[in-house]
C-alpha cells in the first residue's frame, strides 16, 4: 500500500503552531510512558493478532464470540510474556484493557476482561490474606478464568433488591446457592456464558435465619478440565446486541449448589463455623471494586472520543464539498465552521476528561490507602465523584462519538469508518455499572447532605467547599466574563440548584408528603443538580490542571493547550445559558461577548486541530477506521474495504437465478 500522504493533511501538519511529540508524552506522563506504550503496541502488532482472514462484521454471532477469544488467549498470552520479561505487575494488563491496544485487537469487546478488571480486584479488595494467597495466584497464571456476577433479570442498579440466596448450613459448613425466581438468574456478566469456570457472585447471605444482606462468594461454574457446567448449575448466553458482541455476556442460575464457607469472601464480614455473622466495619467498604471500575470506566470514554475525534478530524481535512465562493476551488469540510464546532469541543473533551481521569484516579487511591488506615470520611465524596463523573464520561463520550459519524456524512455510517461500533461500545457504557439516571441520584444524596452540613455551620470536603461559600443565597457578585468567573457561575448554578431541590423536598415533606415521595417528585431537578455539581468540578479541575502543567512545555504548546481550556470552558457556559440567566447576574452583552469569543477560539485552533489528535498517537491498526488513517486515503481505503465483502467475491449472486429472474419472467 502507499505510503504516500495525502496532500491536504500533510499541509494541515505543516501549519500546526506545536511540537506534536511534545504534546503526546505529555499525555502519556512522560518520553519513558511513550516509549513503554509504542513498545507495548509494537509487540502485540507484531504478532499480527488485530488482522482478520475475512472483516469479523461478515462473521455469525457464533463466529464472533470464537475468534474473540481467539484473540483473547493469544493477547494475553503476549502480555504474560510481557510480564516475565519486565517483572511488572498488572500495569501492562490495565494498559491494554483500559486503553487503545485491547479494544483494537478485539474490536467488538473481549471476554477475558471482567477476569482482570472485576474478579482479581474483588479478590484483592474484598479477600482475606489466605483467600488472595490461594486465589490471585491461580487467577493471575490463568489456571482459572473468572467473572463478577451481580446484575440480575429483575435488578440492576438496586443492588438491595438482589434476589440470589446464599444460606449458610452449619451441619456441613457450606454455603447453599440458590436461584428462587426467574428474575434472580443472573444477567449480563462479560465472560460468563461460555468463557469462565469461576464467577464472583453477589448473593442475599442467609445465617441463623436471619438475611444480612449482599455479600460476595466465589462459585465453580464449570469442570476445570472439560469445561462442562457443574450439578446445579445453568448457564448459558443472553444473544447478539447492539455491541460488544465478543463479550460472551451470560447468564446464570443455581439450583441449591453447595460451595465450602471459606468461598465467602471475608475480609470485611464473616460467617464463623457455627454460623455467626460477624459484621463489616462499614458496609461503603464492599463499593471499592465498583468503584474502581467507574474511575476506569471515565478513562476508557477518552481512548474511545480520541478515536472518533481522530477520525472525522482527519477525514475532515481531506474531504472537500460544495462551492460558496464561485470559480474557487471546493473547501475542505474542516474550513467551515459549524465543522469545526463539531470537531473541536470533541477533541478538547478528550483533553478534560483525561484531566480529570488522572485527577479521580490520583484521588481513588489516597482514599484507598486512607481507608486501609480505617479512615473514610472522604469515602462518600469519592463515591459521588466517580458517579456523576461516570454519568457525565459516558454520555458525552456517546454524544461525541455520534456527531462525529455525522460530521463524516454518509460515510461516517459505514461499519469501516469504525465509528458505529466505537458508538456500540460507549452508548453501552451508559448503562453498565451504574446506569447514568441512577448514579446522577446517588451524588445527589451526597449533595443534599453536604448541603444541610454546610447550613449546620460544618466544614465540608474539598469538592463541595464552594456550598459553604454560596449556600446563604447572596445576591449574585457582577459577572465576570473570564475563566475563572465562569468556573465560578457554573458552581452558583450547581448551589443555587443544591439550595432549590433541598428547599422543594423540605416543602413537600411540610405538605403531608413521605421523604421518599418528596425525593421522587424533586428527582427531575436532583439529576439537574447532580449533573451542574460535575459539571463545575469538570471546568475547575481542568483549568486548574492545565494551569499546574503548563509551566512545564513551550510556550506555543502552553497556547494551544489554554485555548482548549477556554474552548471548553465558554462551550459549556453557552450550552447552559438557561442555568447562568437563573441563577448569575450575566446579561445579554455578556452572552454576546461569550459567542464571540466562542467563534474566535474555532478560528485560533483551527490551525493546530490535525495537530492536536495526532498527538494521541493512535496508531492506525488501532484506529481500524477507513475514513481516519494517517496517510488520509480515505477513498482508496473505502474501496479496498468494499472489495472484501462476500457479495463481491462473484458477479452473480444465486439469487437472482432463483428469485429476481423467475420474478421478472412472471414465473415465480
Amino acid at each position: 500500500m502507499s505510503t504516500k500522504i495525502n496532500p491536504d493533511l500533510q499541509k494541515e501538519r505543516d501549519q500546526c503552531t506545536f511540537d506534536v511529540t511534545e504534546l503526546t508524552n505529555l499525555i502519556d506522563g512522560g518520553v519513558e510512558k511513550t516509549e513503554e506504550r509504542k513498545k507495548r503496541e509494537e509487540m502485540a502488532l507484531k504478532e499480527n493478532i488485530h488482522n482478520d482472514d475475512v472483516p469479523s462484521v461478515y462473521l455469525s454471532h457464533k463466529e464472533k464470540y470464537e475468534l474473540a477469544v481467539k484473540k483473547a488467549c493469544l493477547l494475553f498470552k503476549m502480555i504474560r510474556k510481557l510480564q516475565e520479561e519486565e517483572n511488572a505487575g498488572m500495569e501492562n494488563y490495565m494498559a491494554v484493557l483500559g486503553g487503545n491496544l485491547g479494544s483494537a485487537i478485539l474490536s467488538d469487546g473481549c471476554p477475558l476482561t471482567l477476569h482482570y478488571v472485576m474478579f482479581i480486584p474483588t479478590v484483592m479488595g474484598q479477600g482475606t490474606v489466605e483467600q488472595q494467597a490461594y486465589w490471585i495466584g491461580r487467577a493471575f497464571n490463568l489456571d482459572i478464568i473468572g467473572t463478577y456476577a451481580q446484575t440480575e433479570l429483575g435488578h440492576g442498579t438496586f443492588i438491595r433488591g438482589l434476589e440470589t440466596t446464599a444460606t449458610y448450613d452449619p451441619s456441613t459448613k457450606e454455603f447453599v446457592l440458590h436461584s428462587p425466581t426467574l428474575t434472580s438468574y443472573k444477567w449480563w456478566p462479560g465472560g460468563l456464558a461460555h468463557t469462565a469456570n469461576y464467577c464472583i457472585v453477589m448473593a442475599q447471605l442467609y445465617t441463623k435465619g436471619k438475611c444480612h444482606g449482599i455479600h460476595p462468594f466465589i462459585v465453580q461454574l464449570r469442570d476445570e478440565e472439560n469445561h462442562m457446567p457443574l450439578p446445579g448449575i445453568k448457564v448459558g448466553e443472553i444473544g447478539a446486541k447492539l455491541g460488544m458482541n465478543g463479550t460472551n455476556n451470560g447468564f446464570l442460575g443455581f439450583d441449591k449448589v453447595r460451595i465450602p464457607r471459606d468461598y465467602m469472601l471475608m475480609k470485611n464480614s464473616k460467617v464463623l463455623e457455627d454460623g455467626t455473622y460477624v459484621n463489616s466495619p462499614s458496609s461503603k467498604l464492599t463499593y471499592g471494586t465498583m468503584m474502581f471500575v467507574r474511575v476506569m470506566l471515565v478513562n476508557d470514554m477518552c481512548n474511545y472520543m480520541a478515536k472518533a475525534v481522530t477520525i472525522a478530524t482527519r477525514y475532515s481535512a481531506v474531504r472537500r464539498q460544495s462551492q460558496p465562493k464561485p470559480n474557487e476551488p471546493e473547501p475542505q469540510i474542516l474550513d467551515y465552521v459549524t465543522q469545526q464546532h463539531k470537531l473541536l469541543i470533541g477533541i478538547a473533551s478528550v483533553y478534560a476528561f483525561r484531566t480529570s481521569a488522572n485527577w479521580l484516579w490520583l484521588m481513588y487511591n489516597n482514599v484507598t490507602a486512607e481507608l486501609e488506615a480505617g479512615d473514610m470520611e472522604r469515602l462518600p465524596e469519592l463515591h459521588a465523584l466517580s458517579c456523576c463523573l461516570k454519568a457525565a464520561s459516558t454520555a458525552d463520550a456517546a454524544a461525541c462519538v455520534e456527531r462525529c459519524r455525522l460530521a463524516c456524512g454518509g460515510h461516517g455510517y459505514m461499519l469501516s469508518s469504525n465509528l458505529p461500533l466505537t458508538y456500540g461500545l460507549v452508548t453501552a457504557a451508559c448503562t453498565y455499572e451504574g446506569e447514568n439516571t441512577v448514579m446522577l441520584l446517588q451524588t445527589a444524596r451526597f449533595l443534599v447532605k453536604a448541603w444541610q452540613q454546610a447550613v449546620s455551620g460544618n466544614t465540608l470536603t474539598p469538592t463541595v467547599s464552594y456550598l459553604g461559600d454560596l449556600r446563604n443565597g447572596r445576591r449574585s457578585p457582577p459577572w465576570d466574563n473570564t475563566i475563572e468567573g465562569i468556573i465560578a457561575g457554573f458552581q452558583r448554578v450547581a448551589a443555587g440548584k443544591i439550595g432549590q431541590c433541598v428547599a422543594q423536598i423540605e416543602k413537600r415533606q411540610k405538605s403531608g408528603m413521605s421523604y421518599e415521595d418528596a425525593w421522587n417528585m424533586t428527582s427531575v431537578q436532583l439529576t439537574s443538580a447532580s449533573e451542574a455539581h460535575c459539571r463545575a468540578i469538570l471546568l475547575a479541575t481542568y483549568f486548574q490542571e492545565t494551569e499546574q502543567r503548563a509551566g512545564g512545555v513551550s510556550p506555543a504548546l502552553r497556547r494551544a493547550l489554554r485555548q482548549l481550556v477556554d474552548l471548553y470552558v465558554v462551550y459549556w457556559a453557552l450550552q447552559t445559558l438557561g442555568d447562568l440567566l437563573r441563577f448569575t447576574s450575566i446579561s445579554e452583552r455578556d452572552i454576546e461577548q461569550l459567542q464571540n469569543w466562542y467563534e474566535d477560539l474555532l478560528v485560533q485552533l483551527r490551525p493546530n486541530a490535525v495537530g492536536l489528535v495526532d498527538a494521541f498517537d493512535i496508531r492506525d491498526e488501532i484506529l481500524n477506521s477507513t475514513l481516519g488513517a494517517y496517510d488520509g486515503r480515505a477513498y482508496e481505503r473505502l474501496m479496498e474495504e468494499a472489495m472484501k465483502s462476500p457479495l463481491n467475491a462473484e458477479p452473480v449472486n444465486k439469487s437472482f437465478h432463483s428469485y429476481l429472474k423467475p420474478l421478472m419472467q412472471g414465473k415465480l
